[in-house]
């Protein structure tokens, strides 16, 4: 059986505090089994009144809660966990007075993106895959100029552990053995991470791997990245056909609880959990208040508490749904589940993000062509003795950095006549990093980026060009992007394509077999963000800003980092 204490969790989420100190997560299970008691008396309550028996004596319990409209609590849920929730949810809202509780379906990665921007996701709760979302949306919130969201992560309303997923005809020779995480680093077999940009567990997984590093080896981390990155699926169901289908022995690194949805849907193709040898980790979906610790609303603070209790303490719908309780606790009865296993010391010494960044810079295997604002606006002054074309060449040298061997870039430059009535101009083709030559051409073109430097900001024509030229030069299984880096908005005295002409155009020319998501980076007070996201929606790509210029490079290592994985970062 799991652990018996949440702390040992080793992504437990930052405690709250509240006036009168740390809230002890004991303490407060004490209060969830609390209020557990309560919901039950009040169902207890409400089937008495029901039958008659407590007529004239107590209220009804809409009279008892003193309102004449349902409280609504709105509920965004990660797909894995959402109908537990919704099966939970509708199991409160049967016992509880005067409260209607929704359960929508959203992406952890979706709504991460959302509250890290600022946006409405539209709910007052969020239950993510993963308690690392916290770090990964602060971190993001920095990088986009903005305060840290108000969010509070709490309870675990469910845990899952960390295992290798092995198709049935392969499970006993994998199984005798005896894998551990350190295996992974021998490679006597085969394994598939889902992408850890989207599956939380996935990144749970590589903390584990890295702590169980051999000792010794500096570089054994960064060369099982990059065998795991040799192929990653965008999700674990793409994950368990891989392995299914390949021809040699083939785990899934994933959850007990994918393993368990797998074979409910898909009998046919049965797999195994086969639970690393020494010990395994628990992925945990904690229970988010968006606003923070109060909406404002004491009455509906005090649903959202007894919804939490619901949630917490609902074994059976956990159960049906392939999970433990958020303590590790509860059993599963299905094929190929073990009802009990062993956890691990907790590890996982570097934080979420920095493990993110680490992935993205050992499995990077995509073509990009990064398009530079060049016109005049870049030469001014940005602070610190810096225009702001010298801020970007900083952060310039410092992303490619990031790019494995066999990636592929390329630089264009763009701005009012760059090549005659042209508005861009290439730099360098694009081409793989690991060539010495075109690797020495991108120093040797930001470092020319000051000579360049003229004229007004050409942008729809430019962007356009970039979709176009990176379609025509499409190389399947690798992931195409136009990176657009700019401090203005379009600004063109010959005329050229408007915003509703360059959208209209990008969607017309949007390709499923050949998609080139376009990534959009504003830097600077002048940007049209409106504009920018109407190019990045058309082209499913991203928006990005650094409201001071100084922080040009942590956007732009962000921005990189997720490049591989759009146009589907949300693991759709």
């Amino acid at each position: 059986m799991g652990r018996h204490s949440a702390p040992a969790h080793p992504h437990a989420p930052t405690p709250s505090r509240t006036p009168g100190g740390i809230r002890s997560r004991k303490r407060f299970f004490f209060g969830v089994i609390a209020g557990a008691v309560a919901v039950i008396l009040v169902a207890i309550g409400g089937a008495a009144w029901a039958g008659g028996y407590l007529k004239g004596i107590l209220p009804s319990p809409a009279d008892a809660a003193g309102c004449s409209t349902p409280t609504t609590i709105r509920v965004v849920a990660d797909p894995k966990i959402a109908p537990v929730l919704t099966a939970a949810a509708n199991s409160f809202d049967v016992v509880t007075p005067c409260v209607k509780t929704t359960v929508r379906t959203q992406d952890s990665a979706d709504t991460a993106s959302i509250v890290a921007a600022g946006g409405d996701v539209n709910a007052d709760v969020w239950v993510p895959d993963s308690p690392g979302w916290q770090s990964r949306v602060a971190a993001t919130s920095l990088s986009l100029g903005r305060d840290a969201p108000n969010e509070v992560f709490e309870a675990y309303v469910a845990t899952t552990p960390l295992v290798f997923a092995a198709p049935a005809k392969q499970a006993s020779a994998l199984a005798a053995q005896k894998p551990s995480w350190t295996s992974l680093y021998s490679g006597s077999f085969n394994a598939l991470l889902p992408d850890p940009e989207a599956n939380g567990a996935s990144l749970l997984a590589l903390s584990r791997i890295n702590q169980d590093a051999p000792t010794g080896s500096s570089f054994a981390f960064d060369a099982a990245l990059v065998s795991l990155g040799k192929n990653i699926p965008a999700t674990p169901a793409k994950a368990f056909d891989e392995a299914a289908s390949a021809s040699t022995p083939t785990v899934v690194i994933t959850t007990e609880q994918a393993v368990y949805q797998h074979n409910k849907t898909d009998p046919d193709t049965q797999f195994f959990a086969i639970y690393p040898n020494g010990g395994t980790d628990e992925d945990a979906f904690p229970f988010v208040r968006l606003a923070g610790h109060s909406t404002g609303n004491q009455v509906k603070d005090n649903l959202m508490t007894a919804l939490e209790s619901a949630f917490v303490t609902d074994q059976k719908h956990l159960s049906e749904g392939g999970f433990r309780s958020g303590l590790g606790q509860g059993t599963i009865e299905a094929a190929g589940i073990l009802k009990k296993y062993s956890t691990a010391a907790p590890g996982g010494l570097a934080t979420q993000v920095d493990m993110l960044h680490e992935w993205s810079t050992m499995t990077m295997h995509g073509r990009m062509l990064a398009l530079v604002d060049v016109s005049g606006s870049m030469d001014e002054d940005a602070g610190g003795g810096l225009t702001r074309i010298g801020i970007f060449q900083q952060a310039a040298a410092s992303a490619v950095s990031m790019f494995s061997p066999q990636s592929q870039l390329g630089v264009w430059a763009f701005s009012t006549f760059q090549q005659g009535s042209q508005p861009w101009r290439q730099l360098t083709p694009v081409a793989p990093i690991g060539d010495a030559q075109h690797a020495a051409d991108i120093t040797r073109v930001i470092d020319s980026l000051p000579s360049l430097v003229k004229g007004d900001t050409a942008l729809y024509d430019s962007v356009l060009a970039a979709v176009k030229n990176m379609q025509a030069n499409y190389v399947p299984g690798m992931a195409s992007s136009v990176l657009v880096i700019t401090d203005g908005k379009n600004d063109d005295p010959a005329g050229g394509l408007s915003l509703s002409d360059l959208v209209g155009q990008l969607k017309s020319i949007e390709s499923i077999n050949q998609p080139v998501p376009v990534i959009m980076i504003g830097f600077g007070p002048d940007t049209d963000q409106a504009a920018m996201k109407q190019i990045a929606d058309a082209t499913n790509g991203g928006v990005y800003q650094a409201l001071k210029p100084q922080d040009l490079g942590t956007v732009l290592v962000d921005a990189i980092s997720q490049r591989t994985c759009r146009p589907h970062c949300s693991g759709g």
